[in-house]
Order: structure tokens, then C-alpha cells, then sequence
């Protein structure tokens, strides 16, 4: 007979059987799976995390910060690792500007981690920086300091802190730097702190880039820009101003009604009207076709070409070569460009630079339009003499015009100088890269004559200065919009260099369909003016003042007239002791001129011959000077005059 099992029997084994399973389970969690999970649980406790690397600053040729990445700090605190609360609490409470009691609580508290995420600069928590068991974790973001000082040139960085335009964008490999890695542990709530016993790796900041941009300079052109465009209710413009004898680009503004609208200085090719005229002239005299004597006869401001009537603003018979590109005439180009053939103006043309980007570092670059002579048409090297069928960016003539400045080389313009790493050791500086020779040092030497006498006599009046020569040309087109001319729209354009001896500036202006008068002499030749006048009047701007001491003097006797060339003499700067009304040698101190409504330039010459430098605000007359007329400064001071009209770039 079968024996029932006791109450205790079964209880015991169930027992057993539920401390076998248990024994099976552990083995298989230890045995089988103890890896997987040791993985798992490490996965759970530690968290790897980037450490950002600091991004490369943007300065502009002086030093002066464009963009740069700010450092800011959040603040942990592991209460159990600290040596001295005491004194923990009392740095804390002056570091993060908190009640001592309340951080005295906090670290009395038992938690394991607190965090007080800030943000907070390296001022305040520099203090905290070697006390065991506080941990400052490091944040950059990135700060543009003259937010609106040249922003599309300078670019911005999208929410990852990468590049998204401009040179934030072009350079976004050298400024980005590697970021670092390190290990933190993480709690039963999922909260995060450092762990003092895990490796890592440190990030490696970027690069800095030194641009060739002046930033007076470019605020000078841009305010300058922004006044003309509102004054003459165009529809926008731009400037670019380059350094001719190393391409490096010293400003560049851009200004549109709409935002939306056009290319910018690098993306938004014209049609260049008359300034494109040296070129022609260029290729005749290198060519041997011409001499800057040769005549021709301008029909006195009509002239059929086949079914075409070309046209003279200013109707004039007999010609030579300086005075077509002085008047600008298109009857004389014309007529003299026809000497050319076909293929030697069209590569003239693209010797300048024009069909092809220049290759400066922006993004976006327009190569303009140039055809081929294949597809010319018979009005074609009469329309190209004179600045139409053509397409070029500001920075493509401003190059091309550069040529004149500098003997004859085409050279590769930049806005890169200098890349540093963060130790300060320069790694790159750019040195002046020439694309070809266009033409002889002679040839560049009668059309930078030639276009002095623009300035001097010609339709470029109104850029001249009374104190230094300028040299340039004017330039009025028709705006060719969707594929056809419109009436009552135009390009006003002018190009300076300057000084005209020895250039150290090329300035382009342009001025997108300005209302009332409309020609380049009048709506972008004056705005050139204004920006030298700024520039001059700006101690620090990148002039070299030593090469600016040339000016005009009336001969003192009869001398034989040699064409475009001026006599020139050597002032000092400062003036002499007797300058000023006749101060006294020795006399240091003097009293500032009363100028109040005169012309800021008339008011500039006026505190020159007083002996001070002057730093100008605003535009117009003169309202008021720092000092104020009369008061006494020292000889060589800086005074500030303040016009009555402030505009805005």
C-alpha cells in the first residue's frame, strides 16, 4: 500500500526545487550570460559624453574679433569627495553669488551630486577650479561681438556649431577643431556627474583665422554704402575695396532693398558699362593698335553702326584715346575698338579675369559671362568696347582695375592672411598669388594716367579729394532685366584707385537703380569720396600714410607739358610748426577750429592744418566737435566730429 506523503515532505521539496532553480538561474546569469550583463549594467551607471573644442576666432587684419567662441561654465558638486566643506561652501556661495547656508545645507544633505547650470563666466568660477569634489563642466557658444559688421562676409554657424555660411562655412575645417570624450557616471534617477577615475580624451580647439578685412574699413564702406542707397532710393549696391599690390580684400559691402534679392558682391554679376572701357584701351595700346594720342572722330555724339545708333552724353568731334576713356565716349571706343580682332578682344577680356571666378574664399562665387566669339553678333565688339554683353562681379573688376595699380599682374584676391593654432604659432600666411601678366608695366602706367585725368577733368569729378589725386572711372548701364533692356533702370558704377600714384586702394562702387541722376559720376563717384574721406580722417585704417605725403603743386616756371603726368612734391605729416595761423615752434597745445557747418571734408583740412588727427560720426555738416571750438588740446590729439546726419550701414 502507497504511502501519501507528509505536509512537510512536500514543503521540503518544493523547497529544493525552488533553491535548484534559483542555483540554475545564477549560473546561467554568471556563467552563461555574466558578460552581457556586466555590459549592461556599466551601460546603465557611466554615460560617455563630447567635450567641445573651442572654435577657431575670426580676427580682421588688426586683431580685432569678429567672431569668436564664448566659454562659459556649469558647476557640480560631489558633496562626499570634498576635503574641507567649510570652505567648499564658502567658495561656492561667492562663486555662484548664492546664501552660504543654503550650499552649507545642500553639501550636508547626503545627496550624492548636485548641479547649478549657470550659465557662468570663468571669472566667477576660476576660484573653484582645483577644489576636490567641484566639477566644472565647459560650454561654448559662438558670439560675434559687431553682430552687423560684415555679416555676410563673416557667415554664421547652424545650431550644431558647424559652418552654414560665409568664412564660418568656407573654413569650417580649420576653425571646428576635434572635440574630446569623457566618461560619466549616472545614477539610479538618471542623473549625471564626472567620475574622477575615468580616462578622457581631451578635445583640440581650432585654428584662428586672420582675415584680410580692415574692420574700420568695412564699417567706413558699409555706412557710406547705406547712406548713398537711402539718399538715392536705389534698389541696393555694393563696395569692394582691395589692397592692389597683394589682393587681399579690405572691405566688402553689400546693401539690397530686399534681403532676398541678388548674389551679394561675389554672387551678383552686372553688365559694367564704361568701366569696362580701359580694357579695350588696354588691349590696343598692348597690341600696338593705339597710342594714348591716336585720335578718332566722335561725330559729335551720334554715330549709326549698321542698324544701331550709338550715342555720346557728352557729343565731341575729334578725340584722342585719353580723351575717349576721360569722357567716356562710346562713338571713340567703339570706332577705336574696331581695330581689334575678334579673338584679341575677347582674350583681352578674359586676361582681366572676367568669364571665370576669381577664386576668392566665399561661397557661392558667380564667374560672370563672357562669350565666346563664335557667338558674338556684328554689334557684339562695339557692345563689349563699351561695357555690354558682359557680366562681372564687384570683386572681379575690382581685381581686373587692380592690374593698373600693380605693373600689369592680375593677382588672386583673398580674405584669408594668417591661420594660428591655439598656441599662437602662425601655421599659413598667405603671400600674393599673380593669376598672369595682362599687360606691361608701361601699358599700366598710361591707363592709370589716363584714368587720373578721369578724376581731374572728366566724368569722375566728383570723387576727387582736395587733398590727394584719385584716379577711376565711371560707368552707367542699362539694366538688363529677364533678357531685355528696361527703360529707366541702371547701373551706376565707379572705380577709384588712390592715391593715383602708387596706388594702395582699388574701391569698386556700385549703385543698383538709383532715382534722379542716375550716371555713375554722380551716383556712385561721390560715394567713393566719401569713404577716403573716413578713411583718411581714421588713424588706424590700412593706409600707409608715408606714401600718401605726394601731392599736385603749381610748377614754378615754365615746363614742358608731358601728358598725365603732375608735378609732385613732399609735405610732412604732422604740419609743420608754422602751420596753423603760424604757431609757434614748441607751441604743444593749441585750440580746436570752430567748423561747426562746414563740410565734414572742409571741417577735416580745418583741423588738419590745426595740427590734430579727427575721427568722424555720422555724415553731412559739421554739428559739433570733442573737443568743442576753442577748447585747448594737445598738438597730434584726436578730434571727434560729430555731423548731423548718423547713417546707418
Amino acid at each position: 500500500m502507497l504511502r501519501v506523503p507528509s505536509r512537510i515532505a512536500l514543503i521540503a521539496t518544493g523547497f529544493s526545487l525552488a533553491a535548484a532553480a534559483v542555483l540554475v538561474r545564477a549560473a546561467q546569469l554568471q556563467l552563461v550570460q555574466g558578460r552581457a550583463w556586466r555590459a549592461r549594467a556599466a551601460a546603465q551607471q557611466t554615460t560617455p559624453v563630447a567635450l567641445p573644442a573651442r572654435r577657431g576666432t575670426l580676427y580682421d587684419r588688426n586683431g580685432v574679433a569678429l567672431a569668436l567662441s564664448r566659454e562659459t561654465f556649469a558647476v557640480g558638486l560631489a558633496p562626499r569627495e570634498l576635503d574641507d566643506p567649510g570652505r567648499a561652501a564658502e567658495l561656492l556661495a561667492r562663486a555662484l553669488d548664492r546664501p552660504r547656508p543654503a550650499i552649507a545645507s545642500a553639501i550636508r544633505s547626503g545627496r550624492v551630486w548636485f548641479e547649478w547650470p549657470g550659465p557662468y563666466g570663468w571669472t566667477a568660477v576660476a576660484p573653484l577650479k582645483n577644489l576636490r569634489g567641484v566639477y566644472l563642466r565647459r560650454r561654448l557658444e559662438r558670439f560675434y561681438p559687431r553682430r552687423d559688421l560684415a555679416r555676410q562676409i563673416v557667415g554664421r554657424v547652424d545650431a550644431r556649431g558647424r559652418g552654414a555660411s560665409g568664412l564660418e562655412r568656407s573654413f569650417d575645417s580649420v576653425l571646428a577643431g576635434r572635440a574630446g570624450t569623457a566618461v560619466m557616471l549616472r545614477d539610479h534617477r538618471g542623473r549625471t556627474y564626472p567620475s574622477p577615475s575615468r580616462p578622457a580624451a581631451e578635445p583640440v580647439d581650432g585654428a584662428d583665422l586672420m582675415l584680410s578685412l580692415d574692420a574700420e574699413l568695412q564699417e567706413i564702406a558699409e555706412r557710406a554704402l547705406g547712406g548713398a542707397v537711402a539718399d538715392a532710393h536705389a534698389a541696393g549696391g555694393d563696395v569692394v575695396i582691395l589692397q592692389p599690390e597683394t589682393g587681399e580684400a579690405l572691405a566688402m559691402a553689400s546693401v539690397r532693398r530686399d534681403a532676398e534679392a541678388g548674389g551679394g558682391i561675389v554672387g551678383d554679376a552686372f553688365e559694367p558699362g564704361s568701366t569696362a572701357k580701359p580694357f579695350t584701351a588696354a588691349a590696343l595700346l598692348r597690341l600696338g593698335r593705339a597710342t594714348p594720342n591716336d585720335t578718332v572722330f566722335a561725330e559729335h555724339g551720334n554715330y549709326r553702326l549698321g542698324e544701331r545708333v550709338i550715342h555720346d552724353v557728352h557729343g565731341a568731334g575729334t578725340l584722342t584715346l585719353s580723351d575717349v576713356i576721360r569722357l567716356s565716349s562710346n562713338i571713340g571706343i567703339a570706332k577705336l575698338g574696331s581695330r581689334l580682332t575678334a579673338v584679341e578682344q575677347y582674350e583681352a577680356l578674359r586676361d582681366f579675369g572676367f568669364g571665370a571666378q576669381t577664386g576668392l574664399e566665399l561661397p557661392g562665387e558667380a564667374a560672370g559671362r563672357l562669350r565666346s566669339p563664335k557667338h558674338w553678333t556684328l554689334e557684339s565688339p562695339a557692345s563689349l568696347a563699351m561695357g555690354y554683353e558682359l557680366a562681372v562681379t564687384p570683386l572681379q573688376l575690382a581685381a581686373a582695375y587692380g592690374v593698373f595699380a600693380n605693373g600689369g599682374l592680375l593677382l588672386e584676391p583673398t580674405l584669408a592672411r594668417e591661420v594660428r593654432g591655439a598656441d599662437g604659432a602662425v601655421r599659413w600666411r598667405h603671400v600674393p598669388r599673380p593669376v598672369r601678366r595682362v599687360v606691361t608695366p608701361e601699358v599700366a602706367s598710361q591707363l592709370a594716367h589716363m584714368l587720373r585725368g578721369v578724376v581731374e577733368e572728366g566724368t569722375g569729378r566728383q570723387a576727387a579729394l582736395g587733398t590727394y589725386a584719385v584716379a577711376g572711372k565711371t560707368g552707367t548701364a542699362r539694366r538688363n532685366i529677364r533678357g531685355r533692356y528696361v527703360e529707366g533702370h541702371h547701373t551706376a558704377s565707379f572705380v577709384g584707385l588712390f592715391p593715383a600714384v602708387d596706388p594702395q586702394l582699388v574701391l569698386v562702387v556700385k549703385i543698383d537703380d538709383p532715382e534722379g541722376d542716375y550716371f555713375g559720376g554722380a551716383a556712385a563717384a561721390p560715394v567713393t569720396r566719401t569713404i577716403l574721406e573716413a578713411a583718411l580722417a581714421t588713424p588706424n585704417v590700412t593706409l600707409d600714410r608715408s606714401r600718401l605725403s605726394r601731392r599736385r603743386v603749381p610748377t614754378a616756371g615754365p615746363t614742358e607739358a608731358v601728358v598725365g603726368v603732375t608735378p609732385l612734391v613732399v609735405v610732412a605729416w604732422p604740419p609743420s610748426a608754422r602751420d596753423a595761423g603760424g604757431a609757434a615752434a614748441g607751441d604743444g597745445v593749441r585750440s580746436v577750429p570752430a567748423v561747426a557747418g562746414l563740410p565734414v571734408r572742409a571741417a577735416t583740412r580745418a583741423l588738419h592744418r590745426s595740427g590734430f588727427r579727427v575721427r568722424i560720426e555720422g555724415w553731412g555738416r559739421v554739428a559739433a566737435t570733442t573737443p568743442a571750438a576753442g577748447a585747448r588740446a594737445p598738438r597730434g590729439s584726436t578730434v571727434v566730429i560729430h555731423a548731423e546726419t548718423a547713417r546707418a550701414g
